[in-house]
């Protein structure tokens, strides 16, 4: 673990808002820059089944960094399962738990670096043409390596991690494309986005093109508003500080206790599966157990059928709606909710927002609970109350919103429209944060900056 090359980090303990913005741009830059180098030697077959993807995985399919976050999610999804399921044996709650795990993730992210790009090209996901195999497969690596090591650079340098960042910036790019996007397939001048078709539709007098652009931005719309409500949902816990008698603070337990990273690691193994089916039908001839798919790349049948996302909103309004979109429907809302509760355990264990590190957190940072006796047993046995039931209930909430709005077909996708919400709303957080430890260097150990 010690041979494996890292990001140096900053010799201060507090790294200054300014340089946290400046890093945190410059990776920013760096990853639009690299989304647009295209990969050399490739044959021009169809990358466009691989869009929805290439939205959850931050990246932009044909470029150099077509892995996008792909290994570092799979490695995280394969320790927090074998941790979870106690094949592994790592105690995340000490130091030295979380720094074995941390590089573990790391060495398994670089293997899924290598296998994912072999993958890739060897199974004509990405097509190599003749005697440029070798070369693509290093181009991927080369670009899996960089987004591996401008994580690591956000992590300890700017704001938030770099997924997030990754994330953010290609859902946030493609949304404006389909509002906004004027230019057709055939480089002339069509209302594609769904602004302009909108109002190209009111003008020819077509309603059913007018409903077909209008309910997707309201869907969109709606979502943003409930995501935005639910975020201000949180339980206050009061708490004192020892030394200083009559001055208390509100600690505050979000109902998405665990955040985003639910969601994004639910959205990652849904488009893994379809992505390793795909590439085995291709690969073999045939489809298998994980599914088939028609030549546009739309799963038909298998596993990556039912959890796949029908938007049935359009099927409605087309005339085209069958039944079996809603046995379909269920098993997709089934899948979100069932692995955005597991994975938010998994999350809350291994990052550190358990109740037990929670409480040592308070403890050291020298508050206590007003009426309660000042032991951390005791503190993290109220919090326990809290804890698991707002892990539970906020995961099974982002399951719920993610999968309905992919049903109802909101722009980009409904996973994506709530993933960049709320990854929005902790940077948010994280910059509000940030400026609180400033202004006042006593909140300095109870966020832990």
């Amino acid at each position: 673990m010690h041979n494996l090359p890292e990001v140096r980090g900053p010799t201060e303990k507090k790294v200054s808002f300014n340089v946290k913005l400046k890093w945190t741009l410059v990776i920013l830059v760096g990853f639009f820059v690299l989304a647009n180098i295209p990969l050399f030697g490739i044959s021009g077959n169809a990358l466009s089944r691989f869009e929805y993807l290439a939205i959850l995985m931050g990246t932009s399919f044909g470029s150099i960094i077509s892995l996008g976050i792909g290994p570092i999610v799979m490695s995280s999804i394969i320790l927090q399962l074998l941790n979870g399921a106690g094949i592994l044996n790592i105690d995340t709650n000490t130091d030295e738990g979380k720094k074995f795990f941390q590089g573990m993730q790391k060495l398994l992210a670089f293997a899924f670096v290598i296998f994912e790009s072999m993958i890739y090209v060897l199974m004509k996901g990405i097509q190599a043409q003749p005697g440029f195999v070798g070369l693509v497969i290093l181009q991927l690596c080369i670009g899996g390596f960089l987004i591996i090591f401008m994580d690591e650079v956000v992590q300890k340098w700017g704001f938030g991690s770099g997924v997030s960042l990754f994330i953010a910036a290609g859902i946030g790019w493609r949304l404006f494309a389909q509002l906004f996007q004027f230019i057709g397939t055939t480089g002339a001048f069509e209302p594609v986005g769904k602004v302009w078709a909108l109002i190209a539709s009111i003008i020819v007098g077509d309603g059913v093109g007018a409903a077909w652009a209008l309910f997707p931005i309201i869907v969109t719309t709606l979502l943003f508003l409930a995501v935005v409500f639910a975020q201000s949902l949180k339980v206050e816990i009061p708490l004192a500080f020892d030394r200083v008698r009559g001055h208390s603070v509100k600690w505050p337990l979000q109902f998405f206790y665990a955040g985003v990273i639910p969601v994004i690691l639910v959205s990652a193994l849904a488009a893994n599966i379809q992505l390793f089916a795909s590439l085995l039908q291709n690969w073999m001839g045939h489809a298998t157990f994980l599914g088939a798919f028609s030549s546009t790349g739309t799963p038909i049948s298998g596993l990556a059928y039912w959890i796949h996302s029908t938007p049935l909103l359009e099927m409605i309004i087309k005339g085209s709606f069958r039944w079996i979109f809603a046995f379909q429907a269920f098993f997709h809302i089934l899948f979100y909710v069932a692995f955005s509760v597991l994975f938010a355990f998994f999350w809350v264990g291994t990052s550190g927002q358990d109740a037990r590190s929670q409480a040592k957190k308070i403890m050291s940072s020298g508050m206590s609970m007003p009426g309660f006796r000042k032991d951390e047993r005791v503190l993290e046995s109220i919090l326990k109350r809290y804890v698991t039931p707002l892990t539970v209930m906020g995961g099974a909430a982002i399951g719920i919103l993610a999968s309905v709005a992919n049903l109802l077909g909101a722009l980009v996708g409904g996973t994506a429209i709530l993933l960049v919400v709320m990854i929005l709303y902790q940077l948010y957080q994280n910059i509000a944060q940030q400026h609180a430890v400033d202004m006042n260097p006593a909140l300095r150990g109870f966020f832990g900056a």
